[in-house]
């Protein structure tokens, strides 16, 4: 499979599964007032969300390089992953502010051993879910399977801690619930400023690490033919990046020798580092003494 494919795929298995457990989590969360698997069941909505919008932003992000969008659709991933951290957030103050209400009126969990068996089900499902989209993001870099891979994760975490308080109300101490309840959402809340942080860089133009940015100029430097290199700037397209600079050669060399190596190092550059898409660059001269 494609790029393309790994990630239609991570969005129609996070679609069917999110749904499966946001129903099964709301009925056994409403019936027993379990504010804990409430918000487990809101973050599965939120998940459906994630899930279309990474079907939709792979759809978009795919399409090649047009008249009106000379470097492609690449941002789309980011925009949608953008999308996805603002759903996240907002569902979470939302079930925070729930559970408060809930502790105040001192409205308790309902234990029921339905409870500990969704518990299982979803964190069985989810354990499925993250190491087929961590082999996926592996496989393609994406940012949006990689925020799936992130929701699956958080959520094993999620409702193991729900399953804790499920098993604890059993005993009697109700208040748990609705303190894991909250705890839930002000993890997801840091998960999404995460992830709104990562795609907010990128649509921003923030330019490539400086790990890439050495890797490129250790090419350059390989070339003795290039004395001097400078005006380096690296423009994010997608998942990857645009890069332009400046060498300076003998001006002694003809047109076509000095072209000559400039398109010797952007085949390079683009066979040797996969996070570059397109390599600019310009020459200029220099006397030699």
């Amino acid at each position: 499979m494609d790029r393309y494919q790994y990630t239609h795929l991570t969005g129609i298995l996070g679609i069917i599964g999110n749904i499966f457990l946001l129903i099964i989590k709301a009925i056994a969360g409403f019936l027993s007032n379990s504010q804990a698997l409430i918000a487990d069941a809101f973050n599965s909505a939120g998940d459906i969300f994630s899930s279309c919008m990474t079907f939709v932003g792979n759809k978009i992000s795919s399409k090649g390089a047009d008249e009106d969008h000379n470097l492609g659709h690449g941002k789309a991933e980011y925009i949608y992953s953008l999308l996805i951290s603002i759903s996240m957030f907002l569902l979470s103050v939302e079930v925070i502010k729930k559970a408060v209400i809930h502790f105040v009126n001192k409205e308790y969990i309902i234990y029921s051993n339905w409870l500990f068996v969704v518990c299982i089900i979803t964190i069985l499902t989810k354990i499925v879910l993250y190491v087929i989209t961590k082999k996926f993001y592996n496989k393609t870099n994406n940012i949006l399977i990689l925020a799936n891979n992130k929701d699956h994760r958080n959520d094993i975490f999620i409702t193991t801690f729900t399953l804790i308080s499920v098993i604890l109300s059993k005993m009697g101490y109700f208040y748990i619930d609705l303190i894991t309840g909250i705890g839930i959402s002000l993890w997801i809340i840091y998960t999404a400023i995460c992830l709104f942080k990562e795609s907010y860089d990128v649509l921003m133009d923030k330019s490539m690490d400086f790990e890439t940015k050495d890797k490129v100029l250790s090419i350059i430097h390989q070339y003795p033919e290039i004395h001097n290199v400078n005006h380096f700037n690296a423009t994010p397209v997608g998942y990857r990046y645009q890069i332009s600079f400046t060498i300076f050669v003998d001006g002694q060399l003809t047109t076509f020798e000095s072209h000559d190596i400039a398109n010797r190092l952007e085949r390079e550059i683009e066979k040797e580092i996969p996070e570059v898409y397109l390599t600019v660059i310009h020459v200029n001269p220099v006397v030699e003494k």
